[in-house]
């Protein structure tokens, strides 16, 4: 029972129907809101930080990136899990376009990372555990699209890749307990930390932080509904495509 709902709450938030219609023009015009609101807040409401200056300015797009990333690997574990238990297409297609979700978002950590670490470290990389950890992350999923753009639907490799993409989540615990395990030049989690959620930081970079946050997250589910219609899309070229031939 918990998977049906799960099932159907994915269905609703993707705003993904069997009749293959696009996504809401509402939720395509609130996340269009949601980032000019964040804009705003980046740029103009939040004070600059008065150790780091003006790059600090960087962590409204970092650490949401990062966020959105995690829960699209996360969305690929659950949905892998279920493809390999159910052996439904559907959740194979969720755990593929979230994957490709998830390596952009990545990638986005991996761009702004540096660029927020160069003036502040003096150097763009080094290789600490949480930003080795993070770039096993990205290799391991990238990976993961490598062997699916190889795959049929269905196939043994689609569920080895399926496989792969449950054992690489698990490095995302060890992503965010490496900075607490080890002595790591990565700045201590302040949004969620012992003190309690945003307790380590002003009340208006919190807020903006939450902003961007939600304009990341509506961004995710746009790309989500719009990727799963195109894979759906294909899956139907494919069938018409053996019917024919079939009937030839």
């Amino acid at each position: 029972m918990i998977w049906t709902l799960l099932k159907r709450l994915l269905k609703r938030e993707l705003k993904v129907s069997d009749e293959k219609k696009q996504d809401s023009p509402i939720l395509i015009w609130l996340t269009v809101v949601a980032f000019l609101a964040a804009m705003i807040a980046i740029f103009i409401y939040v004070p600059t930080e008065q150790t780091e200056g003006a790059v600090q300015r960087i962590m409204y797009f970092h650490i949401p990136a990062a966020w959105l990333a995690f829960f699209s690997f996360f969305i690929v574990f659950l949905s892998s899990i279920l493809f390999l238990w159910k052996k439904e297409r559907e959740w194979d297609i969720y755990a593929l376009a979230s994957a490709e979700i998830g390596v952009i978002f990545c990638s986005l950590v991996l761009i702004t990372g540096p660029i927020w670490a160069r003036p502040i470290w003096g150097v763009w990389w080094m290789w600490d555990a949480r930003l080795t950890s993070t770039l096993i992350l990205w290799l391991i999923y990238v990976s993961y699209l490598m062997l699916r753009a190889q795959t049929d639907a269905g196939s043994m490799r689609a569920r080895l890749a399926a496989v792969l993409g449950i054992v690489g989540f698990l490095d995302i615990p060890f992503i965010h307990f490496s900075v607490l395990w080890w002595n790591s030049v990565h700045p201590q989690p302040k949004m969620i930390s012992e003190e309690g959620l945003g307790k380590g930081m002003d009340p208006s970079m919190v807020a903006t932080l939450m902003i961007s946050l939600g304009a990341f997250t509506l961004l995710y589910f746009v790309f989500m509904g719009q990727r799963i219609q195109v894979e759906k899309m294909r899956d139907e070229v494919e069938q018409l495509k053996k019917d024919h031939l079939y009937s030839r």
